[in-house]
């Protein structure tokens, strides 16, 4: 065989594979299946329960969020919004006590706020902010939608038709449980700018988590994380 035929099908095989290799990447999507599945997490699963399984729909459903929304680069917060922020966050766990669907709004409201301060999208386009946020707080986010649909859907007091008569109190206190560990995320420190850690809070905030630790179970399964 000369040395022109064998450069010949060396060149062949090359096309042959590199063809096949760009075809597996785009049909893998942007991203590629397992990269989007550790990015993230919790929230795979729901979108691709969403599709009806279909893995292929909910990885382009993921890659083009993170095209939309994966640039975005977070402001930090000062002091003294996160000390604020912190402040109304504890005022919330007090409030959930006597008025748990009240406490459970103004966490929906403080939410939208806190991400829009942070550089989201406002919250008064909640659909768009909380898919900004699954890119960036994947393991977080569905706390937010927990409390939002918590707080939109119709309850048995409304006396409205199709109200949901289930859950009550401990459905909308597991939803502001799993709704703090977004709101933590989003006020914690930038690391490397000097500011407090979270156990180095004012002594204003700190009286204000003093004040709901000793008041009933409740109280303190509120607080944990």
């Amino acid at each position: 065989m000369s040395t022109g035929v064998i450069i010949l099908l060396i060149v062949i095989v090359a096309v042959v594979v590199g063809g096949a290799l760009a075809l597996a990447v785009r049909n893998r999507g942007p991203a590629g299946g397992h990269t989007l599945k550790r990015r993230f997490g919790p929230e795979y699963d729901r979108t691709l329960a969403r599709h009806d399984g279909d893995a292929k729909a909910a990885e382009r459903d993921l890659s083009e969020r993170v095209k939309r929304h994966g640039s975005l680069r977070e402001r930090p917060l000062e002091p003294a919004e996160r000390e604020q922020y912190e402040t109304r966050w504890a005022v919330i766990q007090e409030r959930f006590v006597d008025s748990p669907r009240e406490a459970v709004a103004e966490a929906d409201r403080l939410l939208g706020e806190v991400a829009a301060a942070r550089g989201f999208p406002d919250g008064g386009r909640y659909d768009e902010q909380l898919e900004a946020l699954s890119v960036h707080h994947a393991h977080h986010v569905h706390g937010y939608r927990r409390v939002h649909r918590a707080v939109h859907t119709p309850t048995a007091a409304d006396g409205r038709p199709g109200a949901d008569t289930t859950g009550g109190t401990e459905e909308l206190r597991e939803a502001l449980v799993e709704a703090r560990g977004l709101f933590d995320a989003l006020v914690a420190p930038e690391r490397g700018i000097g500011t407090r850690r979270h156990d180095e809070r004012s002594p204003r905030h700190r009286q204000a988590g003093r004040s709901h630790s000793g008041r009933g179970h409740l109280r303190w399964a509120l607080t944990r994380r």
